[in-house]
């Protein structure tokens, strides 16, 4: 049951699907439950929003009910912050600024039990509250637990390749929009410089075997660009975006035909 979500997203991306989902930021487990039936998954944000573990703990288990993936983005590389995540019973985590080789293996080794790595055993909902057999939930969890690093920064784009000779974790994510900041030109995610690097981290990554992810603005002509250049899943704006969206459009479109604009 615990990884059912995350092997059919993997699944769905081996067949060569273009999957799509938002970034939650609100606390409301509800949110995620009304989102199901139009999503591919779900990115849980704690990087850029106040959100608690007892709310990832909530929206985690409204994926669940959704029968949709969740992965989680923490705020840092920071052990402390991926253990207690993956304990709370993520079967995916993002973590972003990654810097360099080094960083990588130190996620890998928290992310997987030994002998792969150096996780702490002491799982929650992961090991359906202790149910599942000590044995058993580590050898899954190793296999399965999804891992995504963060390309976003100068140093990371400058060990690309080396960071991809990294074994134990499953994605490169890219942030465009502090990959652009990082060169100089913050939020020109449209830079012939930036859509250049977004390629060609794609395409090496790609070659190395690794799926590719992407963060972005609801942008329909930058998810079809850079679904072009080989990238496979797509965060594509999130639940306040929408919601702001949506409004203004509608009260556009009621103002104008009522000559209130």
């Amino acid at each position: 049951m615990m990884w059912e979500r995350i092997d059919a997203f993997r699944r769905r991306l081996d067949a060569g699907e273009f999957c799509l989902g938002p970034s939650v930021s609100l606390t409301d487990p509800v949110l995620i439950e009304a989102l199901c039936d139009s999503v591919d998954f779900f990115w849980i944000d704690l990087e850029h929003s106040p959100a608690s573990l007892e709310t990832v703990s909530a929206h985690l288990i409204a994926a669940r009910a959704g029968d949709k993936p969740a992965l989680v983005r923490v705020p840092s590389s920071d052990v402390a912050w991926i253990k207690r995540v993956i304990d709370t019973g993520a079967e995916a985590i993002i973590v972003p600024q990654i810097r360099s080789v080094d960083e990588v293996q130190q996620v890998v080794s928290a992310c997987r039990y030994p002998p792969l790595g150096r996780r702490g055993f002491g799982p929650r909902r992961a090991s359906n509250y202790g149910r599942q057999k000590a044995a058993e939930h580590i050898a899954e969890a190793n296999r399965k637990l999804f891992v995504a690093i963060q390309i976003e920064t100068l140093e990371a784009l400058a060990a690309l390749d080396e960071i991809l000779a990294v074994p134990g974790y499953d994605s490169i994510v890219i942030g465009p929009y502090d990959l652009s900041g990082a060169m100089g030109m913050l939020g020109q995610v449209q830079h012939p410089r930036v859509v250049e690097a977004v390629g060609s981290i794609a395409a090496r990554a790609r070659a190395a075997g690794r799926y590719v992810g992407i963060g972005m603005a609801p942008d329909p002509e930058h998810a079809a660009q850079v679904r072009a250049q080989g990238v496979q899943w797509v965060q594509c704006g999130g639940d306040v975006d929408y919601l702001i969206g949506f409004a203004n459009d509608l009260y556009r479109q009621v103002r104008h035909k009522t000559g209130q604009d």
